[in-house]
């Protein structure tokens, strides 16, 4: 808990998707080493009828319960009268921005991805400090995005992942584009571990998988 922390919002990534992240050992906890994130319907925990017709307030009375992002009505959620539904699944999404940042060096995670349409595992890097102004001004790493569809999903399914740098002056502007590539597995990558890696220097970022190279951007 001195390196990990849980976010805690309703607005999920900042897409809109559907999923409640909070601090749960339900939809995270640590079985022999290994980290399990795991969602779960929200009605498990607050009931159908409060998914459906109610309110979820999770703003919190004190710094360890606190929402950790009020973006896309994050901290407070209705469903009475609306026509909407509060998040219908609860998740987990960890974070070190308040514990541990760097630049240059090396990342290296042993990780088995889910499987389960409308999933969407990753591993991002976001700066601690917005030095050159707001995103994606001062950059993302992503070192893996994917999907828990099937491997005959036409976007993509849990053999694949992609690997992209996020830049430019404004989210209109972003060429992220001209830093991405694909890596598509014979088999899914939810049946085995896999070594995802990220190498930065001040010449070059690049993303492994099992050592094999994904991702080969110049930064010189």
């Amino acid at each position: 808990m001195t390196r990990w922390e849980h976010e805690k919002t309703l607005g999920g990534g900042g897409n809109w998707e559907f999923e409640y992240y909070l601090n749960n050992r339900t939809n995270s906890f640590v079985d022999n080493g290994v980290l399990h994130l795991q969602p779960t319907l929200t009605s498990d925990l607050i009931g159908e009828d409060q998914v459906r017709t109610g309110n979820l307030d999770i703003w919190g009375g004190s710094p360890a319960d606190q929402c950790t992002s009020n973006a896309f009505y994050g901290c407070s959620r209705s469903a009475a009268g609306s026509g909407n539904v509060i998040n219908p699944i609860t998740s987990a999404r960890v974070r070190t921005v308040n514990s541990f940042a760097f630049k240059y060096g090396r990342v290296q995670i042993n990780a088995k991805l889910p499987k389960g349409d409308w999933i969407w595992p990753a591993i991002w890097m976001l700066p601690k400090d917005n030095a050159y102004g707001n995103w994606p001004a001062s950059g993302e790493i992503d070192i893996v995005e994917s999907r828990g569809n099937g491997m005959d999903c036409e976007a993509g399914g849990h053999n694949t992942f992609g690997s992209t740098l996020h830049w430019g002056p404004g989210w209109p502007y972003d060429p992220y584009e001209k830093a991405h590539a694909d890596y598509k597995h014979p088999e899914s990558l939810g049946d085995e571990f896999h070594v995802y890696e990220l190498e930065w220097t001040k010449d070059h970022i690049k993303t492994f998988i099992d050592k094999k190279e994904v991702l080969n951007v110049d930064t010189t």
